[in-house]
């Protein structure tokens, strides 16, 4: 393995975030509202499954009422 001087790794660091495309306050924003409604619709699904599937195991096995 390579021995580099923290000097040199900083420098290298440096010059690859220098190469990064950073995305604008408003993609960050749009992406940050698309993360919300998506984990809003999982979490309906989910529920709704959940349900479903609690129904149909008391169903079968006669449980609760």
């Amino acid at each position: 393995m390579a021995k580099t001087s923290p000097f040199k790794f900083l420098q290298e660091v440096r010059a690859e975030t220098q190469k990064v495309t950073w995305p604008t306050r408003r993609e960050t924003a749009i992406t940050t509202v698309m993360v919300f409604i998506m984990v809003a619709i999982a979490s309906v699904f989910f529920l709704i499954a959940d349900q479903i599937i609690r129904y149909l195991v008391t169903l079968v096995l006669g449980i609760g009422g």
